[in-house]
């Protein structure tokens, strides 16, 4: 999606063939993630994945959702990182009652607006930032969610003896790859660098988080097993959740974390509760943003006025 598209999505007013689009692209949302996930419980019984929700602790279930939260706000952190590379510095308490806000646009309008589309709309109509600015802003943070986890999968594959290539390519992968997409931010996106490292930490932490909430939901079944090939599957599962059209990722992931129980052997109704699992507590955390839409004024405590926001870049 171009930053063009996003803040079209934004605007008052669309033309007819916008909101054809509109109702098109939210009919595929439903039919994709609807489809999906009717193939993920032909091939495993809903009730089997009931029965293990229903029957998981609720100490771990519970730590598995303060971890999910933990992720979130370790998100909201590393996208105010980016806004500070392009002079945007935010209140950071309006920049997480925002940030909460756009997970529930997210949920609440699948093809609609969208979070990160709340965001450019709204930052742009305050600051009078040229939209272009923000949607790259907000795209390197999301590049950063995406490097963090090709990381993290090299350190968890040093755990699979199965692996069937040497680590020594992952690993040389990764490392060159990091350095060309380091140089090639430096060198035509240097305002969106300024930040660059404490950035991508904070997406590590991110991934980390979203990693403790699979391992807790695992101990919440009474777990005994190898932890990384589970782990190895949710992170595989997480890059295909990007693709936009699925209602949160629902369906792609479970579809694709099936998949590879498969080829990692793993238990499929256990992999399929995992990720059905992390679904559900994504969507329940979302709905903490419609707070924000019942009450927009709260959403509004602490963002700055246009012009301390021009007197705060001049200095």
């Amino acid at each position: 999606m171009t930053e063009d598209e996003i803040i079209d999505e934004g605007a008052e007013h669309k033309t007819w063939k916008g909101k054809l689009w509109g109702v098109i692209k939210v009919i595929l949302i439903i039919v994709v993630t609807g489809g999906l996930l009717y193939w993920v419980f032909s091939k495993v019984p809903f009730a089997k994945i009931k029965f293990r929700l229903a029957h998981a602790n609720r100490a771990w279930l519970t730590a598995a959702i303060l971890c999910y939260v933990g992720s979130m706000l370790f998100s909201s952190w590393r996208l105010l990182s980016f806004f500070k590379s392009i002079g945007l510095k935010l209140d950071w308490r309006f920049n997480l009652r925002l940030y909460f806000l756009g997970l529930c646009y997210n949920v609440l309008l699948p093809g609609g607006i969208g979070g990160d589309g709340y965001k450019i709309y709204l930052l742009h109509k305050t600051y009078k930032l040229p939209t272009k600015k923000v949607f790259w802003a907000i795209l390197f943070d999301r590049l950063s969610g995406f490097w963090a986890i090709g990381a993290i999968v090299v350190g968890l594959i040093i755990l699979i003896p199965s692996f069937p290539y040497h680590l020594a390519i992952p690993l040389s992968i990764v490392s060159v790859g990091s350095v060309i997409y380091y140089f090639i931010a430096r060198k035509f996106f240097r305002d969106y660098t300024h930040n660059f490292f404490s950035g991508h930490l904070k997406a590590i932490g991110v991934q980390s988080m979203q990693l403790l909430a699979i391992v807790c939901l695992l101990l919440a079944q009474d777990f005994n097993g190898k932890f990384a090939p589970y782990l190895l599957s949710f992170l595989f599962s997480s890059l295909a959740a990007v693709i936009p059209f699925s209602l949160g990722g629902g369906g792609i992931r479970d579809a694709l974390f099936l998949t590879l129980a498969r080829q990692f052997n793993l238990t499929e109704d256990m992999a399929v509760y995992l990720s059905f699992g992390f679904y559900l507590i994504s969507i329940i955390v979302a709905l903490i943003g419609i707070y924000y839409v019942i009450r927009p004024k709260r959403l509004e405590r602490g963002l700055q006025k246009p012009s301390e926001f021009s007197l705060e870049n001049q200095q």
